[in-house]
């Protein structure tokens, strides 16, 4: 996409985790790399984690389908606190309406329900753990935890899909996590040839865990949703935390339900709007 004239977005964040909103329901093309970094840039443009982008549902019972760019132009499959803005936006816009409705991830439907004003929960699908799913190269089957060298360092993991990858370390602080050092050494591992997302998960009782994640294409945000669902069934199938726990990363609290392991996971949170605005960059 090339702007001329003004392109309409709305900015906002789920749990800290912000966004860019395009309309492109009409037929306008999605951002390219440059415009995407553009309008991600917190000192030059809107500023944001990520854009999302509202297109004509893909499915005849959904709403709407919707996509999801890095701040580096990169795309994503999964965005469980975009779903939730995503949602927010189609009900304030009147395309959804009524507690119960569907939606078009770039991998699927999902059910959304409406909690409140603000709130929304959204059916996540199922986790996937075989590592030919995740993609995890090197380990011939599921387990538990795995283990890599980082520079020397045993590094040991949890790893699941939620449509994206995802590895997840139990730490005994989030706080002091080598959240900086690690998550990129191992996005870079040879054993994600995808990358991957990277949980410090710290289980503080059975039914709460801090949670820090260092996202593919983006870095160290405040919330990541499928993040924290990926952690919680990881932590779940240890036995660390019960089958509906919350989960608080730094900019808000996460609901994750996970029935048992035939079940999808709901994820439940806030939905936020901060501006409507014009791009004319």
């Amino acid at each position: 996409m090339s702007v001329s004239g003004r392109l309409p977005f709305t900015k906002m964040h789920g749990a800290g985790n912000d966004f860019v909103v395009l309309d492109l329901r009409a037929g306008m093309a999605p951002p390219d790399a440059d415009l995407a970094a553009r309008l991600a840039d917190r000192h030059r443009g809107v500023g944001c984690d990520q854009i999302l982008t509202i297109e004509p549902p893909r499915s005849e019972a959904s709403v709407a389908s919707y996509r999801i760019w890095n701040s580096d132009g990169s795309t994503s499959q999964q965005c469980g606190n975009g779903a939730r803005c995503v949602a927010a936006w189609l009900v304030r816009d009147g395309a959804a309406q009524g507690e119960h409705f569907l939606i078009d991830s770039p991998l699927r439907t999902h059910a959304v329900q409406r909690l409140g004003e603000d709130h929304y929960a959204v059916a996540m699908g199922k986790p996937e753990f075989e590592p030919e799913r995740i993609p995890l190269v090197g380990f011939p089957r599921a387990r538990e935890e795995y283990a890599v060298s980082l520079q020397g360092e045993n590094v040991r993991f949890g790893a699941v899909s939620m449509g994206n990858p995802h590895a997840v370390l139990e730490v005994g602080s989030a706080d002091a996590a080598p959240v900086e050092r690690v998550g990129p050494l191992l996005q870079q591992h040879a054993s994600f040839p995808e990358s991957v997302n990277v949980g410090f998960a710290q289980v503080l009782d059975s039914g709460h865990a801090r949670l820090r994640v260092f996202e593919r294409g983006v870095g160290e945000t405040l919330a990541c949703g499928s993040g924290a669902c990926a952690a919680a069934v990881v932590l779940m199938q240890r036995g660390r935390l019960r089958r509906d726990a919350v989960l608080s990363l730094p900019g808000g609290d996460l609901r994750i339900q996970w029935p048992d392991d035939a079940a999808e996971i709901v994820m439940s949170g806030p939905a936020a709007f901060v501006f409507d605005g014009e791009w004319t960059g």
